[in-house]
Order: C-alpha cells, then structure tokens, then sequence
C-alpha cells in the first residue's frame, strides 16, 4: 500500500472566476456548466443546470471535463463530489467549484472517486475545511488530501466490483427520471392540454369537448371545472426544530428522522431528533417544498420531521394529492414561486406566495382517474429509490474493508 496525497497523482485546478462568467451569459440551449447545487452524491443533477454557448465554451475551454475528472465544490456541502462519465458530454466546471484531474499512469481515476467517497475522506476534508459560517475548500487543502494507494491490478480489482452496484444505481436512477418525465408529460396532456380521455376515451378538447372561458386564469377551461384560490384546497405548514447539539447520528427509541434538503440528494447525513409532540411528521406520500436555495422544489420520499428550510404542504382532499404534487412541480408554477421569492435578500418561500396561485379543480371521476394513475409511478419510484439506499449502503458498508484490505476480491 502507496502513501500519497491527491496533489500527488492528480491537477486539481479552480473553477473560473465569477468576472469571466456572468448570469447574464447563460443560454437556454448549450454546454452545461456545473455548478456546486448541481453537485450530488458521486453525479451531476442536470434539473436546472446553467448552459453556456458555445463562443463562451471556446473562452474557457480551460476549464472543461471530460470522461473520469471529479468535481467538488469550493464552499458549502464540500465534502461531495460528482465522477464525469462520457453520457454527460461536453460539459464544464463553473465557478465556485473546483476540477480534479487523475493521472491514469498514476492511479485509476474511478477507483480514487470510490475512494475520496468513503466517510473518512469526507471527514478529513469537512474538518480541513476554512470558513466559520460557511465550509470552503481550494486547491491546496484538496491536494492534501491522504490516500491509500494499493497496486493497479488491486485498484481494477476493486472497481470492477464496486461498478456493478454501480450501474444498478445508475440504472435506477435513470428509470426514475424516466418516469418523473412521464408523469409531467402526463399532468401537462390532461390539465394543461385539457386532452384527457373523455366518456368514449378521446381526448376531451381535441375531440371537441365543452370548453368556457375563465376570467381568472384567461383562459378556456372544461365546461364544470372550477377555479379556486390555491389554499382553499391545501394549507401551508412550517416546522420547528431543536438545537444542533440534540442531533444524534443513528436511530435510536425516542428519535425520529431529521428531514434536511441535503437529504434528497445523498443518504450520508442522516440526523435523528428528539421526538415531541410540538413537531410536525410527514410520511413518504406528503408534499415538502424549499422555503430557501432551490425555493420552489417538490420533495417526497421521506419519512420523518422536516427542518426550518422545508414547508409542507397539506391537501384537505387525500384524492387531490397528486394532482395538487404535479400542479406544484409544473415549470410554469415552481418557475413563478421560485422568482416570487427571489427580490428578498434571503429568498424565502412561505404561505403569501401560495396564497397568490389559484387551481383548477377538475371533475371528481377525472382527478380520481389521475390520482391512481400518479400513485402507481410514486410507487415505482419509491421502490426503486429503496432498492438504490440498500445497494448504496452496501457499498458504502464495503469500501472501506476493501480500501483497507480488511476485504478481498479473488481473482
């Protein structure tokens, strides 16, 4: 075993500076520029990822990634960092991050992302780390990084194994993405399109259906479908939460799970807190939404007590919850909350901005029809969101026995 740092075996240069790169440069259509909110748990969230063109590409061809590059983040959640695969394309580090480039004569690249994603690197940099408010990183601290480094043949060894719960993963990932597209196309074809399948099953507005003009939404709606001021059908609900010294780090009786932002990206910080009865629970099916950061974003998928940055949103009608989910994640609707909240020095998302939505509320047949449909996906996608956690904890239980050689891969 080879005692290095990762200056030893990799460049590792900074992102550009915010005065070459400004948001008014950004394009709607172009080469992805990563950003740290785009940074996840060994990947990159495309979901609202910058773009530039391809004048500004040339400009800071610098700073591309390619295929096996890492990036982290300079300041914020830097202990997590995305590993560049080739299904990305032309892509590029952006300000606020930091680029990793391994040397393959030196050391396999994916083997020193396994690596860098074991729980103690990831203490060792968060520790490293300078800043009182905020966590920041730079190049010479992410140099010092020590790294255990055994032979080639036992690094391949180690990422063959590792890269088949990988692509399970991926694969995982890839199907959920999959089929929250197909619940958007669908929300879009029956509310936005009003297409939905009428009593002979044809598309109600293309095949003629009764339509009447609506004065708030100026716009024509199915005859006997209302519209309503948003939270006549849902409520808006805050949470407390007690002091970081009551967190612990495991379950234990007494302790509930301590939903964070942070958490819908990566499993690694999971926080439990005391449980009382002045906290508010949500379960897997509950609509969460970002007050601040991403403000606007639907969450789901957790159980537990949701922190001070997340709002809840509660659907009086079980049966519209779905339909109420898919409203909210509609780009017209999390464009106009997330913007609604910007002009503030600190963007904030609370009740005055839901109280300026107002909803279609559709038939009872149609939004029950809707309801069992979205909750089939929902279901999928939970289920392979489990499959993903125990794949993801396995491996996480493993790599350090086999960077430690507590564990072996025979030939």
């Amino acid at each position: 075993m080879n005692r290095v740092v990762l200056g030893d075996i990799a460049e590792i240069i900074t992102g550009p500076f915010g005065s070459m790169l400004h948001k008014s440069d950004y394009v709607e259509e172009g080469f992805p520029l990563v950003m740290p909110q785009d940074i996840g748990d060994r990947i990159i969230n495309f979901d609202s990822i910058a773009k530039i063109s391809e004048i500004d590409a040339i400009r800071l061809e610098k700073y591309e990634a390619v295929e096996n590059d890492i990036i982290y983040a300079r300041r914020g959640d830097v202990e997590k960092h995305a590993f560049v695969v080739s299904e990305y394309g032309k892509i590029f580090c952006g300000t606020g991050c930091l680029r990793v480039r391994v040397n393959p004569e030196k050391a396999n690249p994916l083997f020193i992302s396994f690596y860098l994603s074991r729980p103690e690197s990831r203490e060792w940099i968060s520790k490293h780390a300078v800043g009182s408010n905020m966590p920041n990183i730079n190049t010479e601290i992410l140099s010092d990084v020590p790294i255990e480094l055994p032979d080639k043949a036992q690094q391949q060894k180690v990422v063959d194994f590792l890269s088949a719960s990988e692509r399970k993963i991926l694969h995982n990932r890839k199907i959920n993405d999959n089929l929250e597209q197909q619940a958007k196309l669908l929300y879009d074809y029956w509310f936005t399109q009003f297409d939905f399948p009428n009593a002979d099953d044809e598309p109600y507005q293309s095949s003629g259906g009764k339509m009447v003009w609506n004065e708030i939404l100026k716009r024509n709606i199915p005859f006997g479908w209302q519209v309503v001021p948003f939270l006549e059908i849902a409520s808006w609900e805050s949470n407390s939460q007690p002091p970081k010294s009551e967190f612990i780090y495991e379950p234990k009786a007494g302790y509930i799970r301590f939903i964070q932002n942070r958490d819908y990206d990566s499993d690694t910080h999971k926080t439990y807190i005391p449980l009382t009865k002045y906290l508010s629970v949500v379960d897997r099916y509950d609509i969460l939404m970002d007050k601040y950061g991403d403000a606007g974003a639907v969450r789901y998928g957790i159980e537990g007590a949701f922190n001070v940055a997340l709002g809840k949103i509660s659907v009086h009608n079980s049966y519209h919850r779905e339909y109420v989910r898919s409203f909210l994640e509609s780009d017209g609707i999390y464009n106009y909350l997330h913007n609604s909240c910007m002009a503030s020095t600190r963007a904030s998302l609370n009740e005055s901005n839901l109280a300026m939505l107002n909803i279609v509320i559709p038939n009872e047949h149609i939004v029950l029809e809707y309801e069992k449909l979205l909750r089939k996906i929902r279901d999928r996608i939970l289920q392979d969101n489990d499959e993903t956690a125990r794949l993801i904890e396995l491996r996480d239980w493993l790599l350090p026995m086999l960077m430690n050689g507590q564990a072996t891969i025979d030939d």
